[in-house]
């Protein structure tokens, strides 16, 4: 089998697992935890907690002062997990400027993502604005143009959600073939956040919206002025073209100024951004000063030169704006090697732009037969979602993968699917089912199968 390409027949359900064999599962990860870090053990097999017969040696750390309270004011990761940083992939962009880094999937918990994580994306790099002198400013097709103070914003109701927010062009490297034997970079253009900020529905009261305005758009106060232009209920595109889910997108906007318990940091746009919950990163414009509504799109540089999707046929679809149902196995994964064979958890995550994760379906055996996944809660709408399933691996190769289904019934398509349909010439919108090669000395790779 190629590392790259695969070729394939197709198929696909799964038992409860019962209490005792629960139980047995629990016993053999114990073990084979156990056995991984036994000098001498042999990889998988049971070193189980009732054999060992002399006590823990008594740590360093037991005979010494720790750190006083405030010696770091702002709390900082351990540095043994110096390694769980985000990265940029060097020859994707000519410049850090403007460019994106990546969320360290593989080694993150839960939902939440660490606003220190959260993956990058700069138009024209990074700016720390002055909240003092920021302000906010709404016009256009409104009964009563106002500009707003940051403190003015945090004196209206509050509104929080937990939401992903992805780049479009999240997998986006892949679309041709495979490209990375990372995690992180397959899928890492994709982070979760607890949001607050003001409602865009008790902005659009205050200001008075008319009913003829059928869209809005943003400008951040950013070096690009990054200009996106956003659906409202009856929105037409310049060709008079309904756009997709208009009359959903913009209920849930918040102009937030703080994420995951604190204000903003810079590059998450302090001090203030839109978030529009299950759309491309790139509506919810960072360093947000203006929002103006309007009965027309925009239709800017980004969205022309940038931010639509090339078809078979040499044309582009454009306004794509909404996330389609995603899925990815973060364990095992490129990144984390399986120490042998035995018994594991098999971790993941999946993502809908249109609401809530319904199912989760894992295949062992390159997706000729699959068992539903259980999804862990929280389950949040247009949030990250975790999901697990046992699983003894017999140490043999073994492709691995997982796909979607949301509350509207759509489900993640396989490569072949997306393929057909989309071509290749697109970097954005990739979603199709992601398959790991788990080899027989239990590393991971990143493969394609052609034909499922």
């Amino acid at each position: 089998m190629s590392e790259e390409k695969i070729t394939m027949p197709v198929s696909g359900d799964e038992q409860a697992v019962a209490s005792e064999a629960r139980r047995s599962f629990l016993r053999k990860s114990v073990a084979v935890a156990g056995g991984a870090l036994a000098a001498g053990a042999v990889a998988g097999r049971a070193v189980a907690s009732d054999v060992v017969k002399d006590p823990l040696p008594i740590p360093p750390t037991n005979k010494m002062l720790g750190r006083g309270v405030v010696s770091v004011p702002y709390g900082m990761p351990s540095k043994f997990e110096a390694h769980v940083v985000r990265r940029n992939v060097e020859w994707l962009t000519p410049d850090t400027i403007a460019s994106i880094s990546f969320t360290p999937l593989q080694d993150l918990e839960g939902i939440i993502t660490p606003a220190g994580l959260h993956f990058e994306r700069y138009h024209a790099g990074a700016v720390d604005i002055d909240p003092s002198t920021h302000r906010l400013v709404i016009h256009g097709m409104v009964e009563k143009p106002m500009i707003f103070t940051i403190e003015d914003l945090k004196r209206l109701p509050q509104k929080s959600g937990v939401w992903f927010m992805e780049c479009p062009a999240n997998g986006g490297m892949e679309w041709r073939g495979v490209q990375m034997d990372s995690l992180q970079f397959t899928h890492g253009m994709i982070s979760c956040s607890e949001w607050v900020g003001v409602s865009l529905l008790d902005l659009m009261k205050l200001v008075g919206v008319k009913k003829e305005a059928t869209w809005f758009y943003g400008e951040g106060a950013d070096g690009s002025a990054l200009q996106r232009s956003i659906p409202l209920p009856g929105a037409k595109d310049q060709f008079g073209k309904p756009i997709p889910d208009a009359d959903k997108i913009y209920k849930d906007i918040i102009v937030a100024y703080a994420q995951n318990g604190e204000a903003l940091r810079p590059e998450n746009g302090y001090p203030i951004r839109l978030v529009v919950p299950g759309c491309e990163a790139n509506l919810s414009i960072k360093h947000l000063r203006r929002i103006k509504f309007s009965n027309k799109p925009l239709v800017t540089y980004q969205e022309t030169r940038h931010y639509t999707d090339g078809m078979p046929d040499g044309r582009f679809r454009q306004f794509t704006l909404v996330n389609e149902a995603n899925s990815v196995v973060t364990f095992p994964c490129p990144d984390k090697k399986l120490p042998g064979k035995g018994a594991y958890e098999v971790r993941g995550l999946a993502w809908s732009g249109r609401g809530k994760v319904k199912a989760v379906d894992v295949s062992v055996d390159g997706g000729k037969t699959w068992k539903e996944a259980k999804l862990v809660e929280p389950v949040f709408s247009k949030c990250l979602t975790r999901f697990t399933m046992p699983w003894e691996w017999d140490g043999k190769e073994t492709l691995i993968m997982s796909r979607v289904t949301d509350e509207t019934g759509y489900t993640q398509p396989t490569l072949r699917q997306l393929r057909k349909e989309r071509g290749t010439n697109s970097i954005y919108h990739k979603n199709s089912i992601q398959t790991w090669k788990i080899e027989a000395n239990g590393e991971v790779k990143n493969v394609q199968i052609e034909n499922l």
